[in-house]
């Protein structure tokens, strides 16, 4: 029998594993980032801040949170590991957060270089925007809950199957970045006055990343139905103007659950303009009515001010975008299909393009259910 082969084979096999092995690192001589956070000062220095978990029998605190003032954030990792009890890792980083006078210039995006170079960093954290100082985040002990990363990337998880807010990870907010038809969007948090976290909807920005406009959870429903991501059911509360309001409660409201959505959008070139007829039907369940109503006689007439009102709203969160010249609705990947020759010529401008387009909604809601109450 010939070893030959075989010998080969088992020495190509060890010079395989052996440099998998060289930069092991045991677990109790790492500290694991679960949290990034990106801020300025008032000098415009770059502030990077981790918060990783700490063990041990006596310790009381279960979080470790450093700061550093850097260049970079690859600098800011040589930095951290003057402070820490074990060697830095970003492999467990669960969200990355965002401090908004980051957002308000241009080009930022370019200091998350190193996440996207190294491949022992992961690209599926969630990206998470904040109006306020990040320090008044990461420092931040929420009692009775858990650590900061986990109930971060729990809040962005459960309330992007509502279409409350967007999951943009790191890997979707670099496509975000790169595709001219479209803007990024990523969910945004904010503290009340009594220092706990709340989820507010979605940040938009522009095509250089800078800060645009912001959603709330309401608006965020819309645009997640506009540009197809919505989850099933959604949930849509708004007030009929024909009802009169009684008291101090609002009581010319009333509440869907909307169970089936159809956006349909068609494009066209026209007069040297872009032309988008965007055609919503929506099936819903009445979930709530707080004005006396007979829906049982009236229900078309219920279905057309539901329509109504729903298709005015669109249109409203539409003209916004136009005013800040931002796409998260991805209507430049339409114009692109379907009017390729005309696209091309503003792509490097297709806010500007979109801003003068003519943009027209169609909202009809068909109510399958009205509730066993008549």
């Amino acid at each position: 029998m010939n070893m030959r082969p075989i010998s080969f084979f088992f020495i190509i096999l060890m010079m395989a594993i052996v440099p998998g092995c060289s930069d092991r690192l045991d677990l109790e001589d790492s500290t694991n980032n679960l949290a990034i956070g990106l801020d300025l000062d008032n000098e415009n220095n770059l502030l990077v801040y981790s918060n990783s978990p700490s063990y041990g029998r006596d310790i009381k605190k279960t979080t470790l949170e450093i700061e550093t003032k850097s260049q970079t954030i690859r600098q800011a990792r040589e930095q951290q590991d003057q402070f820490a009890p074990g060697v830095v890792t970003g492999k467990k980083v669960q969200v990355m957060l965002i401090g908004k006078r980051i957002l308000e210039h241009e080009d930022w995006f370019l200091i998350l270089d190193p996440f996207f170079r190294d491949m022992k960093n992961p690209l599926t954290s969630r990206v998470i925007a904040f109006d306020g100082s990040i320090s008044d985040i990461i420092y931040l002990q929420p009692k009775d809950q858990p650590m900061l990363p986990l109930l971060l990337r729990g809040m962005v998880d459960t309330k992007s199957t509502r279409s409350e807010t967007a999951k943009t990870t790191l890997q979707k907010l670099h496509w975000q970045m790169y595709e001219k038809g479209v803007t990024p969007s990523i969910s945004e948090i904010q503290l009340d006055k009594a220092k706990q976290i709340m989820l507010a909807g979605v940040t938009l920005l522009d095509h250089k990343g800078k800060y645009a406009a912001s959603l709330s959870a309401e608006e965020t429903v819309l645009l997640q139905i506009l540009n197809k991501n919505a989850k099933k059911p959604v949930n849509i509360t708004l007030p009929i103007p024909s009802q009169k309001k009684s008291g101090p409660l609002h009581t010319d409201h009333l509440s869907i659950s909307v169970q089936g959505i159809k956006p349909k959008i068609k494009t066209s070139y026209n007069q040297n303009k872009f032309r988008f007829d965007i055609n919503i039907k929506m099936t819903a369940v009445l979930t709530e009515r707080l004005f006396p109503f007979d829906v049982r006689k009236n229900g078309k007439e219920l279905e057309k001010m539901i329509s109504e009102h729903v298709q005015k709203q669109f249109e409203i969160l539409i003209k916004n975008f136009q005013k800040h010249q931002i796409d998260p609705i991805g209507l430049g990947l339409y114009a692109r299909a379907h009017e390729y020759r005309q696209y091309k010529k503003v792509e490097d401008h297709w806010g500007e393009a979109l801003s003068e387009a003519d943009i027209h909604v169609s909202v009809k809601v068909i109510l399958g259910s009205m509730g066993p109450m008549k």
